[in-house]
């Protein structure tokens, strides 16, 4: 498996764990909690594919930077939670930084 895609479906996976993590409320509701130990699983596994070819550094910035905005998506779609202007911006700086790392640096395997 290529390694940016075993990274993406890591995001995924964790995005799903979080997103059901929300919804076990605080480990209350089985199934949600189920969800939350399966997805983490699969994607710390998935994490650990990509180290094989990404730097631990690229990789988890890419790993934190993507999940906080699918985080905040779902957080406003699913759970109706809002945002103000200063988080928006911080997100907004955190892809900043991590396309910057992707068209730039030469530590980014391509």
């Amino acid at each position: 498996m290529p390694a940016y895609l075993a990274l993406i479906l890591a995001v995924a996976a964790e995005t799903i764990g979080t997103t059901a993590l929300q919804a076990s409320q605080q480990f209350s509701k089985l199934v949600p909690s189920i969800i939350v130990v399966l997805a983490y699983g699969v994607a710390f596994y998935l994490l650990a594919l990509s180290l094989r070819v990404i730097p631990v550094g690229v990789a988890y910035a890419l790993w934190s930077g993507l999940g906080i905005l699918f985080i905040a998506v779902i957080g406003f779609v699913v759970f109706d939670q809002r945002l103000d202007w200063p988080a928006i911006l911080g997100m907004g700086m955190i892809v900043a930084g991590i396309a910057v790392m992707q068209l730039f640096s030469q530590t980014v395997t391509h």
